[in-house]
């Protein structure tokens, strides 16, 4: 009878109750069963019953996610119960084996009630999950029972008075203890829900978040085991690998994360601080106002790290407690067993437990288990605050953009970049450090601790060691600081090269026609060499501090161990040295981040800094009118509100008014008469220096009327616009809007006319980044009628037909690039398009044409808005339109000149209408002038259709166009997307590496292996000399030899002592091999880096033209900017990080399988549990990662547009529109982030998880195996540091993957074909001063664009002689410009020669050619930089001949103006000259090339008349003797050349003098000149 339940000792009589049935032990420990089995017995049916009926609904609905009270602290209770049960049974079974025979009642109540305790809280779930209390009754009354007979058992104890020296007192004292806080949970969930012995339960609904199906993130609703371990993230991460995730899938935030109620939150404790502050100077604190909003959570996780932290210490001492007792016989001394002997058993004492290896190995395991769900609790916990915390700060920041003052913004105190900055860089800057907060104060606590527990174990000894990790430190925060300088230089760098690189690509075509790409390409050179410089010192520092890292604990563990050999009088032991061993590695990981984390600090407070900046900076004015009443009843404001979110505003109402509505106008004074719409008087206007800008202003503005404004440019008209608008700062003066008529003040949403905005188009277009409908409705109703008139009225559908998806197309500054007549009117159209009573118009015709003018003036001004009776306002520098105005404001620097109608100002003020009318005389002529020829409109058109033409026929090129279409095709066949998907591309990694020269390679590969060879080596030294037995026998029993060695042995001593050498050579070597790899790998980075941007330069600039048609500005813009910084500064440090936590892993696997060989068996398993984990991971990492970014791109372009579009949002009054999209765009964007941080989540604690089983496995082999204690220590340090580095690896392969796609872009454009500049003839055998004459032969030219194109030329055929005049014209689209880059050799020229002075130009290297021929294009084209680059840029000229040219071009006296004359500065683009003035600075570059050809694609459409005729007279003067061949958009300006070329549909139709053409009737020619007069 060897397995009695009682035990059958020798002597004793189990059963029997003498002494009283409760006096035996046996018994009450049969009592104790009761319960568990009465447990077991009633839920296994109802689970079952439960289990088979859910399984049909397999997806839980939303509603059952509830919590029944005190939901947490039954979790947290349930854990500890089972933790106490695995104690309870590791007791039980460790005192049977002191007993004689086997005593079951020891432990097998408790394996019961661990089953019982387990089931519990699977029960409880599934109840919670159905909304079913009833049935928690059945837990209740297990409480209860388990209460009751653990009762009996303690108080039998005490009677035999076992106090707490004994473990099974303990263990018995705490189970009370909880089964009493259960029963206390359950009682309180009969309170608050009433379910049992009440009338009337409570009903509940869900929470809010859940009600709405919207919500996929439910991290907050799910019960505490699938919190901490993520469970409720499966399906989505697994899912992925069929499908990828799409914005769909992760759905809406929970409301408690939106940014709204968040925004709320901060600026509720911002406004307290605000008031608290007596001084209105003193700016409110921010970080203040943070830790009143978001302090609680932050303390959470401080409290949740302090936690991991401790157990993190629980490695060591466990690993120290195996090795200690691994060897020593568990036979316990039995003198005193009698003692222990009470009711028959044995008692354990307390410590004794802990003297057993496999308790320890247990231990371990769940101390691992725990630190690392702690440790990932508070990572989660600070994440979530700080998207929290980035959310309320960008809501914050936007509704202060919505009320800075204009003139800030013009003044150039706050620019668009600085608002740039403080949305993508300053609020992220917050949130890392909110981040990586927690550890500012955990860390010092987790450095105190460890130097502790290392003197606890080593002595003095340990204070040197530690002492070499601290004053290590500032060393490491030194590098820190430097890392963050160099990264801000390199930065510098960058945006300057990147400046460089979109001019070059802005004006390729000119480039290429000057032959100027190489001057160019090596300016941008320049710039990047100054980069890479700097990227070198970054890399350097970065390998500093790489290796300053794995230095230090090497560096430590060796100054230990010497001076204790050589202080200490007792020998090291394998127990003390491996425990030393993991705490330096613990160690280290703190002190590394601690500078990370100051370093943070410093730029959050920096950051702070910036932002109340900003907060404080000038606002708009309030007591202006633009704000109209800002205290309306809450009333008016519940009525009024915008379609935002109920809840928040009946809570918040007194917020609402503020940030979240469109106030009202302030009503007037009954004194103003009704007719006039807005009326200003006495009014003086600043920009806010304190110099008026409008001084003086009386003007009224008749209601329903339409009101010009003219005056000469910079005299003040559109500043009077925006006085109005009141936009300017007043100095004196008041602006009155008129009353609304009663009926109106009502206001409820739905009139016709919304009286309080007024709709707006600036003189500077301004467009969002949506659709042209979009664009044009602004967030009105869609009315079909309406919508089409106002398109008809701008002309806009022959634009809208040329883009590829119609008005569905995006447009602005992500979508196609529009010209600026285009953008111009759908800003019109947009004004027309509102149903508003006031319209202001600045200057809508700037950029348009002759004919979209008028038929904008008759169609949209006259017709549209004057039958709608809206009163307007429009800015125009076209006079003759003065005739349909009702009344006019004449200005003149800054105040108004006259104002009346036009019959006024005739009959009284004579000499302004005969200046008006010379004016106007001249305009006409030009109106005469103009053609039905091409006007600028349809050469804007001809721009956009080649641009979508050729980008059809080009697709293929487009690499990453073709890789979207085949994730769309085979939706459903998953396993081709799956493969795709989930493979890293290893041919870009060779790619990259190749990219980086076959030297470093194979050096890092080298130089990496030998490290951790060494890092192996060393270690397994140290387990030989910690186990070396003094007296030179068998290694059998090391420990009890180590207890008999007597010190004073001197030559045991310096037995012992010859260790160190080896040890210090060893360490001095892994030292150096640190420095080594750590170099070698940052500077492979370097080296691919300049590779890769040298040959994609070079490959991009040599592109023929047609790349650049097809392929967007934006796209290629993207591989200089984005791509190569992260091919410069995120693949280096990737690599590095993979490599090394692969190797550590990979070595630490090894020393465990060459200690214990059985860890292999184990190792099976867990190795495919990881592959299955790290596959799923990175393909969801990668969607989730793509969606950050794809969300966070519309989020900072919509702070852009806002700013830039300021007024007019303003004028509208849409802020709150906009408010609401903003916070839109956050949530979306903080809800990928949020899954994008618990997917990693996820991945952490399941590789956590599989590193604690490694160890526990390692441990359990250990134990089993009888090999040396000195090398199972080895082994188990090993195991604790993979649990470290098993989620670095999966993370860094998933990030290399990503990054990878960089080199894969970049790459793609290395395959483009270039140009062939070589030609067949040696530059040599060129004449030095070919072309002499200009004697142009065309002899049968066939040219296309493309050769999959249909040819643009067809057999041309014609003779120029030396010093003609000749002009080319024709229809939109018959092939003149092509003409004319057939001349550059820019165009596939495939039959057919073009022959100057003798030569075939198509045999000429592509550089000379295009170096002895000059043109003027359409478009001026200058680059940022000085006069004399625009005009010279190879520097061959003197100054002379500049200043001669800029003579010729009438530009010599405004140049002279300028600071620095020839090396004044011109800004990007131009953009300080006029555009007039930018056409004559490409005149005067023509004629500083003295070629004796020049080609003038000209574009008089974008000059006023003056600059037309000076190019006029230039041309027949300055270039007298030069051949000229004029591309002729309107026919007048050719009506004087030698010879005319008339051109249609590609070939040559007309061709001789212009008088013999006219003289045909019916030929083109004279049609045209028709159309002309």
């Amino acid at each position: 009878m060897a397995l009695s339940f009682c035990g059958n000792d020798r002597g004793s009589n189990a059963y029997s109750v003498d002494k009283g049935v409760l006096d035996n032990g046996c018994f009450v420990d049969a009592l104790n069963l009761v319960p568990h089995v009465f447990l077991l017995f009633i839920t296994f049916p109802i689970l079952f019953i439960g289990w088979g009926s859910q399984s049909s609904k397999v997806q839980i609905h939303h509603n059952t996610w509830l919590h029944f009270p005190g939901h947490n602290l039954r979790w947290i209770l349930t854990f500890t119960l089972l933790f106490v049960h695995v104690c309870e049974i590791a007791e039980g079974i460790v005192s049977n084996t002191q007993m004689e025979s086997n005593h079951l009642h020891l432990f097998l109540p408790a394996l019961m009630g661990f089953i019982a305790a387990t089931t519990s809280v699977v029960y409880y779930h599934n109840i919670e999950t159905a909304n079913f209390p009833k049935l928690l009754l059945a837990l209740f009354i297990y409480w209860i029972l388990a209460f009751i007979t653990k009762m009996i058992k303690l108080w039998k104890f005490a009677e035999a008075s076992l106090g707490v020296q004994y473990l099974r007192f303990c263990i018995t004292a705490l189970l009370v203890v909880l089964y009493g806080l259960l029963m206390a949970v359950e009682i309180n969930v009969i309170r608050v829900r009433k379910y049992v012995f009440f009338a009337n339960p409570q009903r509940v609904k869900p929470p809010e978040d859940l009600q709405d199906l919207g919500v996929r993130f439910l991290q907050p609703f799910v019960n505490l085991l699938s919190k901490a371990t993520y469970w409720w993230m499966n399906p989505l991460i697994i899912g992925a690998h069929k499908r990828p995730i799409e914005l769909k899938k992760i759905g809406k935030l929970p409301i408690a994360m939106r940014a709204l109620t968040n925004y709320i939150r901060l600026k509720d404790s911002y406004d307290e601080q605000r008031q608290k502050t007596e001084d209105p100077e003193k700016s409110p604190s921010i970080w203040k106002s943070m830790y009143r909003a978001f302090g609680g959570p932050i303390l959470l996780s401080s409290t949740f790290r302090y936690m991991a932290d401790l157990l993190g210490f629980a490695g060591p001492l466990c690993i120290s407690g195996i090795v200690e007792h691994l060897h020593n016989s568990t036979e316990i001394d039995r003198t005193n067993k009698t003692a222990n002997m009470t009711f028959g058993v044995f008692f354990m004492s307390s410590t004794e437990l802990l003297k057993n290896t496999s308790v320890l190995a247990v231990l371990l395991f769940l101390a691992l288990v725990l630190q690392r769900t702690f440790l990932q609790a508070s990572y989660y916990v600070t994440i979530e605050t700080g998207i929290n915390l980035r959310g309320a700060l960008l809501a914050m920041i936007y509704n202060k953009i919505l009320r800075l003052s204009t003139s800030n913004m013009s003044m150039g105190e706050m620019t668009l970049g600085q608002i740039n900055n403080l949305v993508a860089i300053e609020t992220n800057q917050l949130m890392w450090f909110l981040f990586l907060c927690p550890n500012l104060w955990a860390m010092p606590v987790q450095i105190i601790m460890g130097v502790i527990l290392l003197y606890y174990l080593l002595g003095d000894s340990a204070l040197i060691g530690a002492g070499v990790i601290l004053l290590l430190a500032p060393v490491q925060y030194l590098i820190a600081t430097k890392l963050a300088d160099t990264q801000k230089s390199t930065l510098d760098y960058s945006t300057d090269r990147l400046k460089k690189t979109t001019e070059i690509l802005k004006g390729i075509k000119l480039l290429k026609l000057y032959a100027w790409e190489n001057i160019f390409c090596d300016r941008v050179e320049e710039t990047r060499g100054k980069e890479l410089t700097s990227l070198k010192t970054f890399a350097l520092y970065t390998s500093m501090s790489i290796f300053m890292n794995a230095a230090i604990p090497i560096a430590a563990v060796l100054a230990t161990f010497v001076t204790h050999a050589y202080i200490e009088e007792v020998r090291l032991s394998p127990a003390k040295a491996f425990a030393s061993l993991a705490l330096f590695h613990i160690l280290v990981t703190p002190l590394f981040l601690l500078s990370t984390v100051v370093r943070f600090a410093v730029k959050a407070l920096v950051s702070v800094q910036k932002l109340s900046e900003f907060l404080q900076s000038d606002e708009i004015g309030d007591d202006s009118w633009r704000n109209g009443e800002m205290y309306m009843s809450l009333e008016v404001g519940k009525k009024y509100k915008y379609h935002g979110d109920t809840k928040a505003i009946n809570r918040k109402g007194r917020y609402r008014m503020d940030n979240y509505e469109q106030p009202m106008r302030r009503q007037l004074r009954p004194t103003e008469t009704e007719d006039v719409a807005v009326q200003v008087n006495d009014g003086f206007f600043t920009w806010g220096s304190n110099l008026s800008t409008l001084t003086d202003i009386n003007i009224r503005i008749p209601t329903g009327q339409l009101t010009m404004i003219v005056g000469q440019v910079g005299c003040g008209k559109s500043s009077l616009l925006l006085a109005m608008l009141g936009e300017m700062q007043t100095i004196s003066g008041k602006v009155y809007w008129s009353k609304l008529p009663d009926y109106e003040i009502l206001f409820d949403g739905s009139i016709s006319k919304n009286r309080y905005s007024v709709a707006y188009a600036a003189q500077k277009s301004w467009l969002l980044n949506a659709t042209v409908e979009e664009n044009i409705t602004f967030g009105s109703p869609f009315n079909k009628q309406r919508y089409k008139a106002v398109i008809d009225a701008c002309s806009l559908q022959p634009d809208i037909d040329l883009l590829p998806f119609g008005d569905q197309t995006e447009i602005g500054e992500r979508g196609i690039n529009l010209s600026g007549g285009q953008r111009q009117r759908i800003c019109v159209a947009r004004a027309l398009y509102q149903n508003t009573n006031i319209v202001f118009l600045d200057d809508p015709f700037s950029a348009l044409d002759i004919h979209l003018s008028d038929h904008l003036m008759q169609e949209g001004i006259l017709k549209f808005l004057q039958d709608d009776k809206r009163t307007l306002v429009l800015v125009t520098h076209k006079l003759q339109y003065l005739i349909h105005a009702d009344w006019i404001i004449a200005m003149k620097d800054g105040s108004v000149l006259r104002e009346g109608t036009l019959k006024d100002i005739q009959t009284h003020d004579v000499e302004l209408y005969e200046h008006w009318k010379t004016l106007m005389n001249r305009q006409d002529q030009e109106l005469e002038k103009e053609t039905e020829m091409e006007s600028q409109t349809t050469l804007e058109r001809k721009t956009l259709r080649r641009a979508f033409y050729s980008r059809e026929a080009k697709n293929q090129i487009d690499d990453e166009d073709e890789e979207e279409e085949v994730e769309e095709d085979d939706d459903d066949n998953m396993s081709t997307t799956t493969s795709r998907r989930s493979k890293i591309q290893w041919k870009m990694c060779c790619r990259y590496l190749s990219s980086g020269g076959f030297l470093m390679v194979f050096l890092m590969v080298s130089s990496k292996l030998a490290k951790h060879s060494v890092m192996v080596a060393i270690d397994y030294w140290l387990a030989a000399w910690t186990s070396s037995n003094p007296h030179n026998q068998s290694l059998a029993d090391p420990f009890l030899n180590a207890t008999n060695y007597t010190q004073n042995d001197d030559t045991q001593i310096a037995q012992h002592r010859s260790y160190v050498p080896v040890f210090i050579i060893l360490c001095g070597a892994a030292i150096a091999l640190c420095l080594i790899t750590s170099l070698t790998v940052e500077f492979l980075g370097v080296a691919a880096a300049t590779n890769l941007h040298h040959n994609l330069l070079n490959k991009i600039i040599h592109a023929p033209i047609r790349f650049f048609d097809v392929t967007p500005l934006g796209q290629i813009l993207n591989r200089f900017s984005a791509d190569t910084n992260i091919i410069d500064q995120h693949i280096p440090p990737t690599l590095e990080s993979l490599t090394r936590s692969t190797l550590l892993c990979l070595s630490a696997i090894g020393v465990i399988a060459f200690v214990t060989p059985a860890f292999l068996i184990a190792l099976v398993p867990l190795a495919v549990a990881f592959y299955f984990i790290q596959k799923y991971f990175r393909v969801a990492s990668k969607d989730l990662q793509d969606l950050d970014d794809s969300t966070q791109l519309p989020l900072l372009c919509h702070f852009s547009e806002t700013a830039e579009g300021l007024t007019t949002i303003r004028a509208f009054r849409h802020e709150a529109r906009f408010k609401q999209r903003m916070l839109e765009l956050t949530d979306t964007n903080n809800t990928a982030y949020l899954f994008l941080s618990a997917a990693n989540r996820w991945l952490e604690v399941r590789t956590d998880y599989l590193g604690a089983v490694i160890v526990l496995t390692a441990a359990v082999a250990a134990i089993w195996s009888t090999s040396q204690s000195g090398l199972v220590g080895l082994g188990l340090t090993y195991a604790l540091t993979v649990t470290n580095y098993l989620n670095w690896v999966v993370r860094n392969l998933a990030d290399l993957e990503v990054q990878m796609a960089a080199v894969k872009k970049v790459n793609s454009f290395l395959s483009t074909e270039s140009e062939n500049y070589e030609g067949s003839m040696d530059v040599s055998q060129v004449p030095e001063d070919w072309p002499q004459h200009g004697e142009i032969k065309i002899h049968d030219l066939c040219v296309r664009y493309d050769t999959m194109l249909k040819p643009v030329l067809k057999h041309v055929n014609a003779h120029i002689n030396p010093g003609q005049k000749v002009g080319i014209c024709g229809r939109t689209g018959s092939g003149k410009s092509s003409l004319s880059l057939a001349f550059f050799n820019m165009v596939d020229v495939f039959e057919g020669k073009i022959v100057i002075d003798g030569i075939d130009i198509c045999k000429l290297p592509l550089q000379t050619l295009r170096s002895r021929l000059s043109i003027i294009l359409q478009d001026p084209v200058l680059f940022s930089g000085s006069i004399r680059l625009n005009l010279d840029p190879e520097r061959t000229c003197t100054d002379d001949r500049l200043w001669e040219a800029l003579e010729i071009a009438q530009l010599k006296n405004i140049v002279k103006a300028l600071p620095g004359g020839l090396d004044a500065v011109v800004t990007e683009g131009g953009e300080n000259f006029s555009v007039g003035q930018r056409q004559l600075f490409c005149l005067a570059r023509a004629f500083v090339r003295k070629s004796s050809i020049l080609i003038m694609d000209e574009a008089t459409a974008s000059i006023d008349m003056a600059t037309e005729n000076i190019l006029q007279k230039v041309v027949m003067t300055a270039f007298a003797d030069r051949t000229v061949v004029t591309i002729a958009h309107r026919v007048h300006t050719i009506l004087t050349a030698d010879l005319v070329i008339v051109m249609k549909r590609g070939s040559i139709m007309e061709y001789g003098k212009p008088e013999i053409l006219m003289e045909q009737e019916d030929g083109l020619f004279a049609s045209f000149v028709k159309a002309d007069m």
